[in-house]
């Protein structure tokens, strides 16, 4: 059993992992933090560097979590959330939303959308505080 936290390096993916580790916290389970890329482009922002991850992962361990980091390069995100999840038997998965226009919806889809609509387990979909 374990909780996923869909982790980006911006206040989106730091609002998923901080709720991620407060449920696993609460569950007494293990925390899986999934940082992916397509790799498609010279610089993703939302894949965070190995120091940072390391760094991330060290924090949540010295906190008294059990911290599993899985960070790849995929050929799709949103189905490397949804295998973490199959394979550690999540029971939950934390993403991070942003607002997003219509035409942004249309054109680029949506990893969080495709998460909570696909997940074997609930979601819980978070904001950054303001």
């Amino acid at each position: 059993m374990s909780v996923i936290a869909a982790y980006t390096p911006d206040k989106y993916g730091r609002a998923a992992l901080d709720h991620a580790a407060d449920a696993a916290r609460t569950a007494g389970t293990r925390l899986v933090i999934v940082n992916a890329t397509r790799g498609d482009s010279y610089v993703d922002t939302r894949f965070a560097g190995d120091d940072e991850v390391t760094a991330v992962a060290e924090r949540l361990t010295g906190e008294g979590l059990d911290v599993a980091v899985r960070h790849d390069v995929v050929p799709d995100i949103a189905d490397a959330v949804l295998a973490a999840a199959e394979e550690e038997q999540a029971t939950l998965i934390v993403v991070g939303v942003r607002h997003r226009t219509p035409v942004g919806k249309l054109l680029l889809g949506s990893v969080a959308q495709r998460v909570i609509l696909d997940a074997p387990c609930p979601v819980l979909a978070v904001k950054p505080d303001q």
